[in-house]
Formats: structure tokens, sequence, C-alpha cells
């Protein structure tokens, strides 16, 4: 039985926030990966950056790499860190499934379809509220 490979992904966007949030998300996840007995191949991070686009350079590169197959899983500590937007996140579930890739939360286990519509949506409802 071969190891699962995981890579972590982790962002904040607020000044209210700070790189050791960053480090905070990744402790998490490494916790939660040994937990789950995978092996972690690679850390993502997104310093500063709104989670309402996909053109962060950490997820960027995370995407990339997950299509030259380096990683299985995907594990970030909830799903409005990969994504606040409905369509994105959707793009990202898609793009790592055709990879065959799962994205994994802390804070939701294992994300599906109806966790990507209806997470997506309040996560979308969130972005909407902050702009107005």
């Amino acid at each position: 039985m071969t190891e699962t490979r995981v890579a972590l992904y982790a962002r904040y966007s607020s000044e209210l926030q700070r790189d050791a949030s960053i480090e905070d998300q990744l402790r998490l996840c490494r916790e939660n990966a040994a937990r789950q007995g995978w092996q972690v191949v690679e850390s993502y991070s997104d310093h500063g950056v709104s989670g309402a686009s996909l053109l962060r350079p950490g997820i960027q590169e995370l995407m990339s790499d997950a299509g030259r197959g380096r990683f299985d899983v995907v594990l970030a500590e909830a799903m409005d860190r990969l994504s606040r937007d409905q369509e994105d996140i959707a793009a990202l579930f898609k793009r790592l499934g055709f990879a065959g890739v799962r994205i994994v939360t802390v804070a939701e286990g294992d994300v599906s379809e109806l966790h990507i519509g209806l997470k997506g949506t309040m996560n979308a409802l969130f972005v909407a509220r902050q702009t107005r």
C-alpha cells in the first residue's frame, strides 16, 4: 500500500492577519496529515492576498504541480482558504479532480460537490458583504 502524498495550502488576506496565520494553518494541516498517516510533500501559501481570485502565486503553483502528479490530496484549514469565489472553487475542484487529486479540509473533511455548492455560496456571500 502506497502512502498518500499530501500538499498543504494556507492563505491570509487582510492586514488584521499576519504571517503567523500561515504557520498556524500549516501546523493544523500537518497535525491532521499525521493523524491520517499521510506524507506531506509540499506546502503552498499566499500572504496578504484575497481569496476572491485564483490569480495568486501559491495556488497557481499548487494547481500546476497537481497536474504533474506530485500529490494525491490538497489539505487546507477550510475551503475559504482555497477560494471565496463560487466559480473559482468549482473550477479548482474540477481541475484537481481531473488530476486525480482530492480536496480535504480540517474544517469540512473530504470536500464533495455538496460542499462546493453550499460552502461556495456561503463564502461568496461573505466576500459580497465585505465589498459593500
